[in-house]
This record gives C-alpha cells, sequence and structure tokens, in this order.
C-alpha cells in the first residue's frame, strides 16, 4: 500500500466540525472540482475508496440477521470521529470511488467508515463486515448472496468472503493474541526472577564501597 494513500486523510478532520477546511494532507481528493470553496468531509483517498459490497446470508430458505453495530473499536468511535461531524460533499464530484455515507448521521455512528479508515499495514488484510449472532451448527451449509459494487479488478486485487468464530483471543487469525501472550508471560518470568534475586541476594542500593576506587583501596 503506497504511503500517498496511507497518508491522504485529514483526522483532525474527522473530530472536530469547525477543521471541515483542513483538507492539505488529503489529496487529490479534497475538494469538489467544480466548487473549491466546498471541501469533502471526510476528504482523502482512504474514506474516498470505502468498501461497498454488500451481502445476504440464508440459512435454508430464511435470512440471517447481519448485526453491523459494534464492529468498530469503542475508542475510534469516541476519539477519533466526532459525534457532531457529518459528511458533505462525499462521493458528489466527477471523480467517484467507494461507498457512499448517509448524511444525516454524525462520522461516529457510521461504523462501516470507522472500520474502513483504519488502515492495514500489509497489503493482504482484513475487515470486519459484520456479525451473526444465530448459531451455525457443524456441516450446516448456508447461502450468501454478493452485492459486487467494489471495483477490485482494475488494479488486480482480489476479494473473499471469510466467515469466523471468535473467541478470547480474537477470531481465526491468533497470531497476536498468542505473542502478546508469549511476551507477557516472558516479562513476568524475567519480573519474578528478578525480585527472587533481590530477595535471595539483595544488593544495597548507592553502596560505594563497589565503586572501583573503594575497591582498589582494600586490596
Amino acid at each position: 500500500m503506497s504511503s500517498r494513500y496511507m497518508k491522504s486523510r485529514s483526522d483532525k478532520q474527522l473530530r472536530d466540525p469547525g477543521a471541515a477546511g483542513e483538507v492539505d494532507d488529503c489529496k487529490p481528493i479534497e475538494e469538489l472540482q467544480a466548487d473549491h470553496d466546498k471541501p469533502i468531509v471526510p476528504c482523502g483517498l482512504v474514506a474516498w475508496s470505502l468498501f461497498n459490497d454488500t451481502y445476504k446470508i440464508y440459512k435454508g430458505n430464511k435470512a440471517m440477521d447481519i448485526d453491523r453495530k459494534n464492529i468498530a473499536w469503542e475508542s475510534d468511535r469516541k476519539y477519533k470521529f466526532g459525534s457532531n461531524v457529518y459528511p458533505k460533499n462525499f462521493q458528489k464530484g466527477d471523480f467517484v470511488g467507494g461507498g457512499a455515507l448517509d448524511e444525516s448521521k454524525p462520522l461516529n455512528e457510521q461504523e462501516d467508515l470507522i472500520v474502513w479508515m483504519k488502515t492495514a499495514a500489509l497489503p493482504t488484510f482484513r475487515k470486519l463486515y459484520g456479525k451473526i449472532n444465530t448459531d451455525l451448527e457443524a456441516n450446516e451449509t448456508i447461502t450468501v448472496v454478493i452485492e459486487n459494487n467494489y471495483n477490485t479488478y482494475e488494479f488486480g486485487g482480489e476479494k473473499k468472503v471469510a466467515l469466523s468464530t471468535a473467541n478470547w483471543i480474537g477470531g481465526k487469525n491468533d497470531f497476536f493474541g498468542i505473542s502478546f501472550l508469549t511476551i507477557g508471560g516472558v516479562c513476568f518470568f524475567v519480573a519474578i526472577s528478578f525480585i527472587l534475586l533481590y530477595v535471595l541476594k539483595p544488593r544495597p542500593l548507592g553502596d560505594p564501597t563497589y565503586l572501583s576506587w573503594n575497591r582498589n583501596q582494600d586490596k
């Protein structure tokens, strides 16, 4: 992912209603091309490329509810996206990218945008679309109906639908959970080792007898 794409956003604009004009870092998606006095909110390539495929999942002939609430981090909703910042001029120009936004809702309630704006470090990544709160049995057949809106063909990209069961250390990719537990365990072991060393063989802090010139005088 190019640095130009990653930097094409205005974090201040996302959280502050008075910073709608803070679009210097959003080129080339910063203002309407026909009217430079109308900044785009949210501006930048990251928001402009908002993923807009839609999915419906059926178990038999019955559609399953996809819960799209609480899919974004609570800290992002509270601190990074303003409750009084509303989309303006978004996807209104000649150069239209991905999905549109509801102009009647503040940015902190548009969780699909919040999830998308948390850019990934690698070119292959996953984004949470929604949660299925209905239990699925093993070997049960479900049908996924996809509305294919997001154009990945022009740059040779690929899209896949992944169904994953979340557990206490995350979803299917448990690398980060295992790595955090491992590092935490090592740090805990080292801390216990230093405590035992201090209890069993203490050394007075700031003891002048350990200075090199004092040791030389004792010889």
